[in-house]
Order: structure tokens, then C-alpha cells, then sequence
């Protein structure tokens, strides 16, 4: 657990998860609106290049993916609601990017930092299989948690600065994914 400040206020009895999902862009929105959320990040971790640009990342040669670092409150939402909303934003069938992003550094991790998180992306990643919702098997990883670099600030909440380009990235397989395999 840590202490996030935000703002003036300090919030207490935090807690953090980690996920990579495809471009970091479409992964902020589902979890920021979320009751219980403090703070979604874009970021880098996942290779070996401290403190990389998104050009590094991009050219695929860092060994790092595209993630975003979620900070909320464990007695508002559970970290196993997370890792639901997680499945629910990716293919995790696809281990070489997600949609219309290709590459290692669009892969599908959850990035755990302790054994009770692992416990749960496990469990989850297994009824998710044992559903045989998909044709494909999980190949979502679950990874220790590594250094997460915070993106440059252009692509920090970047559907609320640039809501027609992330229309066009969902629209570029996401969204319709999405609709076709999680309906509730």
C-alpha cells in the first residue's frame, strides 16, 4: 500500500495495478471513470531502457509495452473488479499487440506487485479459460511488476484532449471486439 497525493488531499490505504492492453490510450477511460479510482497513468514498463520516449517504445526496441498504472482504493473497488475490466478491454488471445497496434510493445500483460495479486490474475486468467469463450487460448502473461515510467504528458488522458483520435483507435477493432465478446 502507499500514499498517493492528489492535489491537497492525501489519500491513504491505496493500492496500484498495472496493465498493458494495446495502446495505453484506449486503456485509461474504462477504469478512470470508475468509483474508487484516484489517479490512471500512461505509461512504459516491461523492458529493459530507464526512463524511454514513446519513440524508443515504439521502434520496438526498449522491450518495453504501452500500460497504464491505476491507483485506487481497495475498500471502494477490488483489484479482482479490475482484472475484470481488464479482460473486458483486450483480446487475450492475442499475444503480438491488440487491434490494429502490432508488435511487442502492445502486448497483453497484467504486471502483478504481490502474491495476492498474482492469486487473483491467475484464478481470473483460468475461469476466463475454462469458459471457452474463445476459439484461441489465454495468452494474456502475468509478469512481476517492473518500473513504470510515466508517459510524456501528451498522452496522459489523451481521449479527453483528443476525443476524434481516440474515436479513431477505438473504431480500429477494439470497440467492435469488445460488443461481439463481452456482452453482459
Amino acid at each position: 500500500m502507499e500514499t498517493l497525493e492528489i492535489g491537497v488531499i492525501m489519500m491513504s490505504e491505496t493500492e496500484t495495478a498495472i496493465f498493458a492492453g494495446g495502446c495505453f490510450w484506449c486503456m485509461v477511460q474504462p477504469f478512470e471513470t470508475l468509483p474508487g479510482i484516484q489517479k490512471v497513468l500512461s505509461g512504459y514498463t516491461g523492458g529493459t531502457v530507464p526512463n524511454p520516449t514513446y519513440e524508443q517504445v515504439k521502434s520496438q526496441t526498449t522491450g518495453h509495452t504501452e500500460a497504464v498504472k491505476i491507483w485506487f482504493d481497495p475498500q471502494v473497488i477490488s483489484y479482482d473488479k479490475l482484472v475484470s475490466l481488464y479482460w473486458q478491454q483486450t483480446d487475450p488471445t492475442d499475444a503480438s499487440g491488440q487491434f490494429q497496434d502490432r508488435g511487442d510493445n502492445y502486448r497483453p500483460v497484467i504486471f502483478v506487485n504481490s502474491p495476492a495479486q498474482r492469486a487473483v490474475a491467475e484464478a481470473s486468467r483460468q475461469a476466463l479459460q475454462d469458459r471457452e469463450q474463445f476459439d484461441q487460448p489465454i495468452v494474456t502473461k502475468i509478469e512481476e511488476v517492473q518500473p513504470f515510467y510515466v508517459a510524456e504528458e501528451r498522452h496522459q488522458e489523451f481521449y479527453k484532449k483528443n476525443p476524434r483520435v481516440y474515436a479513431e483507435q477505438e473504431a480500429g477493432g477494439r470497440a467492435d471486439f469488445i460488443a461481439k465478446n463481452w456482452k453482459n
